[in-house]
């Protein structure tokens, strides 16, 4: 019986609960939204956007497959993520990103830059003009004053990533090897 209703699902091109719970369109043509593209047009990584929308890169990655049905819940967690309209989520792919959508965009791309550069300032004077343009930056568009600069060299964490880790040790009997029997 479940196989005769999920054969007339695909016929009618109905949604179908994919591998990590996602729903995904069975007909595969029909873009029903575009959660990437607006992801790497604010130079997002797909990391951060997954710990961002309380997900793992696995299911993220799914989610933003343009084909895939997902909840209303799921879309607002991206739009929250992304700091976007939710319209600019759900418009045609045909269609260009909104103009707000990518001044955001290229403003985060500044920003990220500006904060590099101040972060590795090799002088005084080069610290104090890219902390003159992250402040101008932030007042152009306050939201910007949690953004980060790009990674160097892979993910940056601080200590609230690293969890209870960090706090815990390891005794030293773990690290000591056993001697060896030799009484062969």
């Amino acid at each position: 019986m479940e196989a005769a209703e999920s054969d007339a699902q695909r016929c009618n091109g109905s949604p179908s609960v994919g591998p990590n719970g996602v729903s995904q369109r069975t007909n595969g043509d029909q873009r029903l939204h575009r959660i990437r593209t607006v992801r790497e047009e604010q130079g997002m990584s797909l990391r951060t956007a997954a710990r961002q929308v309380g997900s793992n890169v696995t299911d993220a990655k799914d989610q933003e497959d343009e084909t895939s049905d997902l909840r209303l819940s799921e879309l607002y967690r991206w739009q929250a993520a992304l700091a976007v309209p939710l319209s600019d989520l759900l418009q045609d792919p045909g269609t260009p990103l909104s103009r707000p959508v990518l001044e955001r965009a290229r403003m985060v791309r500044v920003m990220k830059t500006a904060s590099a550069i101040l972060e590795l300032a090799p002088t005084v004077r080069v610290r104090r003009l890219a902390q003159m343009l992250v402040d101008q930056l932030v007042e152009l568009m306050p939201e910007l004053e949690e953004i980060g600069p790009w990674h160097s060299v892979g993910q940056r964490r601080n200590m609230d990533d690293y969890g209870r880790i960090v706090e815990r040790r390891v005794s030293d009997e773990l690290l000591q090897t056993p001697p060896l029997d030799t009484a062969d």
